[in-house]
This record gives C-alpha cells, sequence and structure tokens, in this order.
C-alpha cells in the first residue's frame, strides 16, 4: 500500500525557474528508498514538499490519505509532528535543552503525557545505545552521538514517514557506518524511510535509489536480490553516466 504517492508534481520559484517539472512518485509503507542527483537538480525542494515545508505549484501530494496541497500552515506544522519525523545533516538539537528534553520535544508540542515520553523512549534509548547521555547536553556529546539522539527525536512520535536529509554529511566513516545500519535495523522493523543523499554508500543501504535529473525521476533502481557491494557498484554507475553528456538510457 502506498502511503505516499505525488502525480504530476510542479515547483516554480518564478516564471523563469521551474525546479520540478513532473514528478510522479510511489512510496509502499515499510519502503527505504534513496533520492540522489546533482546540486540544484531538485532534491531539496521535492523533500521540502513532502515534509509540508513548501507546496507544489500544480499536482497531487498525499501522505497518508491527506491532500499535503490543502493543509494550512497553521495545520503542517502539527501534520509534521505527528506524521513526520525528520534527521537532518547538522542535527538541529537545541543545546538549551538537555538531551532527553530534545527527544520529548515534538511529544511535549503535542501536549503528550510524561509517562507515554518515557515509556517511547526507553526502548529506543536501548536500540540507540543513549541510555548515557540522556541527561547531558548537545554540545557535551560527540556528533555521531548527537546524530543518535536526533533519531530517537524523530522516531519517538511513530511517524508513518522518515525524512532524512543528508544524514551521514557532518559524520566520520565510522559513525557513517552506525547510523546507516541503525537505518536498516528500524527500516526492517517497519519503518518507511526517504532519504535524500550525495552518498553512493548511504544510497547502497535503501531498498530503491530514485535519481532526479533537471526536475525529473530520471532513472531507478532496485536492490532486489543484490548484495550491498553488487548494488553500490549499480548506484556509483548509475551516478556516472547521470552527470555525464549522455545521461541513462
Amino acid at each position: 500500500m502506498a502511503i505516499l504517492t505525488l502525480k504530476h508534481v510542479t515547483k516554480s520559484f518564478n516564471k523563469q525557474t521551474k525546479v520540478l517539472k513532473d514528478i510522479n512518485l510511489e512510496v509502499e509503507k515499510g519502503e527505504y528508498v534513496a533520492i540522489m542527483g546533482e546540486s540544484g537538480a531538485g532534491k531539496s525542494t521535492l523533500l521540502n514538499i513532502i515534509a509540508t515545508l513548501d507546496k507544489a505549484t500544480s499536482g497531487e501530494v498525499s501522505l497518508t490519505g491527506f491532500d499535503l496541497n490543502k493543509l494550512k500552515e497553521s495545520e503542517a506544522a502539527k501534520f509534521r509532528r505527528q506524521h513526520l519525523g525528520f534527521v537532518f545533516q547538522h542535527f538541529n538539537l537545541l543545546d538549551t535543552l538537555s538531551n532527553r528534553d530534545n527527544i520529548y520535544l515534538p511529544m511535549v508540542l503535542n501536549k503528550e503525557k510524561h509517562q507515554e515520553m518515557a515509556q517511547r523512549l526507553e526502548p529506543l534509548a536501548s536500540q540507540l545505545e543513549i541510555e548515557s547521555l540522556l541527561d547531558r547536553y548537545p554540545y557535551e556529546i560527540s556528533g555521531g552521538q548527537a546524530q543518535r539522539i536526533a533519531v530517537a527525536r524523530a522516531l519517538i512520535t511513530k511517524p508513518e514517514l522518515l525524512l532524512a536529509d543528508e544524514p551521514t554529511g557532518a559524520l566520520d566513516s565510522q559513525n557513517t557506518k552506525r547510523l546507516l545500519d541503525l537505518f536498516t535495523k528500524v527500516n526492517q522493523a517497519g519503518q518507511t524511510i526517504l532519504m535524500v543523499t550525495h552518498s553512493a554508500l548511504a544510497a547502497s543501504y535503501s531498498k530503491r535509489t530514485l535519481f532526479i535529473k533537471d526536475g525529473l525521476i530520471y532513472h531507478e533502481l532496485y536492490r532486489g536480490d543484490s548484495s550491498q557491494q553488487e548494488y553500490l557498484q549499480k548506484i556509483s554507475a548509475g551516478l556516472t553516466a547521470l552527470t555525464s553528456e549522455g545521461g541513462l538510457n
């Protein structure tokens, strides 16, 4: 069952600049999809539309049956908190709050009871190995630890869709692998993930990779039964073809 559907989506910032030209996309419940493309191809714009941070100029965008184009600005923030989780490149944690309170923040804004927050955090903290970090502050921990706090914040609301925007961009190779292994585990547990990345390695952890070029979905790859290494090679070849003059056939 598709939880995210985009039909003929376009986005123009003025009459001369059409960033998205005709995007058609379905994401099934439980999928793990990576989106790749050169800078300016439209990846971030597409993610912002799905995240309800921006609206399409034309076309249909629906998530779990909600027409996102019809959401009022006052409704969008609540919708994001209740249906979406976010993981960003630079973590976006608040230094004035403890790591525990950073994780609780979306549930606090939803006026959830403290008991419910604590019950949800306990298994997450164990899974992410952050129990010892909860009462510290973001400025007291490493980048890899901060990203795991951010993942906990994204998952504590049990979102229908986890959106990740260059989640490994600020991490070293060891913490990159740790985060991507974590994404694999939460996806295997049923979490739907949509990730924008420049990294072929990061994309190789997904089940499907979309390539965007000039505002269009230009090509896609399915992992299928391929090993991660085989899939990585296919993605790398796809990127090479994408950036070549002839493109993909």
